[in-house]
C-alpha cells in the first residue's frame, strides 16, 4: 500500500495529508539520510503493516478502522488544542504491531493479565455505545481471535476505564449505556484518584478548575457538581462476565 492511499483510506485530512506527503518526497529526495515527522514514520509503517494484515487474511474493514486511530487522534487534539497535530505516537505502536484492532465499535488489545493471555477492551471516543452495538462488537471480536489468534480464544476479557467508575454508576440512569455497559463487568479494583475522565469527558487537562470545564452535556454537569463538592470521578479495572 503507497502511503498516499492510505491517507485516503483512514480519511486523514485533507492538510495533514499533504504535509505527509511532502515530508515523504522530501526522505525520497535525500535518500532516506532525513528522519521524518513521527506521524509519517508511524504512517509509513501502517503501509507495511497492511501487507501483514493482507498475508494473515483479516479483512480489510478491520485494517481500515483499526488505522483510522490516526484520524481520530489528530481530531481530538485539535478539538482541545485548535491545533491538528499527532500527539499519540506512545500509543499507536500497538495497531502497527497488530496487537490492538478495532472491531465494530470497540478496540481489543491482545495482552496478559496475572500471567495469563487476555484481551484488554477499550472504548474508542467515536464509538457507538449501545448496548446492541457492543454485543455485536463482543460477538465479532470473538469469532476475530478464534480465527486469526486461537491463543486468545476464550480468555478474560478486561478494561480500565472512567466508564467503570463506580461513582459514575451512581450519577447516570440505570438505563443509561453507561450503566448497562458497567453490569457487563466485575470491578477488580477501583481507582478513585484517576483523571483520565478530564480529557475523554471534558476534553480538558487533568489540572483544568471546575469553573473552566464545559457543561454541554448533562454527565459533563453531573460530573462537575460531583468535582465542586470535593469528589473525584476516578476509574475503575472490571473483568467482563456477561460478554454478550
Amino acid at each position: 500500500m503507497k502511503l498516499s492511499e492510505l491517507c485516503k483510506e483512514i480519511n486523514l485530512p485533507q492538510d495533514v495529508t499533504e504535509r505527509v506527503l511532502d515530508e515523504e518526497k522530501q526522505m525520497k529526495a535525500q535518500n532516506k539520510n532525513t528522519v521524518p515527522a513521527d506521524l509519517t514514520s508511524q504512517l509509513l509503517r501502517v503501509c507495511e503493516t497492511h501487507t501483514k494484515y493482507l498475508n494473515k487474511g483479516i479483512d480489510e474493514k478491520i485494517f481500515t478502522d483499526t488505522m483510522k486511530c490516526f484520524t481520530r487522534f489528530i481530531k481530538e487534539c485539535k478539538d482541545r488544542t485548535g491545533k491538528a497535530e499527532f500527539d499519540r505516537g506512545w500509543w499507536t505502536h500497538r495497531q502497527i504491531n497488530m496487537v490492538l484492532f478495532r472491531i465494530g465499535e470497540l478496540e481489543y488489545e491482545l495482552t496478559q493479565s496475572q500471567g495469563r493471555n487476555a484481551v484488554s477492551v477499550h472504548i474508542p471516543s467515536d464509538a457507538e455505545f449501545t448496548p446492541e452495538k457492543v454485543d455485536e462488537s463482543l460477538k465479532q471480536a470473538e469469532e476475530f481471535m478464534a480465527e486469526f489468534y486461537p491463543d486468545y480464544k476464550d480468555v478474560e476479557y478486561f478494561c480500565e476505564s472512567w466508564l467503570l467508575s463506580p461513582r459514575l454508576g451512581e450519577i447516570v440512569k440505570e438505563t443509561s449505556n453507561i450503566a448497562k455497559f458497567q453490569k457487563r463487568f466485575r470491578i477488580l479494583e477501583d481507582l478513585p484518584d484517576d483523571k483520565e475522565y478530564m480529557e475523554w469527558l471534558f476534553g480538558a487537562k487533568a489540572d483544568t478548575p471546575v469553573q473552566e470545564l464545559p457543561e454541554n452535556t448533562s454527565l459533563q454537569r453531573k460530573v462537575r457538581e460531583l468535582l465542586a463538592n470535593g469528589g473525584n470521578l476516578g476509574a475503575a479495572v472490571g473483568i467482563m462476565e456477561k460478554m454478550r
